[in-house]
């Protein structure tokens, strides 16, 4: 859970309105694999997937880097808007 928690700081810190960010983990078919899901409203997107979508490929290095040294897992963030 500490991949959700670290992925939710980051993403908060990117956006406005920080209290209407949701960040879950969603069980995954192949076992050593992650889902995490990142819900933002579609006028903040922008912010957290940046431009060329260079903010959101850094964040998912992130929490892969994190995953490898804790885990050894793979990591997909699906980045949503609502």
């Amino acid at each position: 859970m500490e991949l959700v928690k670290l992925t939710e700081t980051i993403v908060k810190e990117l956006v406005c309105d920080p209290d209407s960010i949701t960040v879950k983990e969603f069980p995954s078919e192949e076992e050593n694999t992650i889902v995490i899901q990142v819900m933002v409203p579609e006028d903040q997107m922008g912010r957290v997937i940046g431009k060329q979508g260079k903010l959101a490929k850094s964040l998912r290095t992130i929490v892969q880097a994190s995953s490898y040294i804790n885990d050894n897992k793979r990591v997909n963030i699906n980045i949503d808007s609502y």
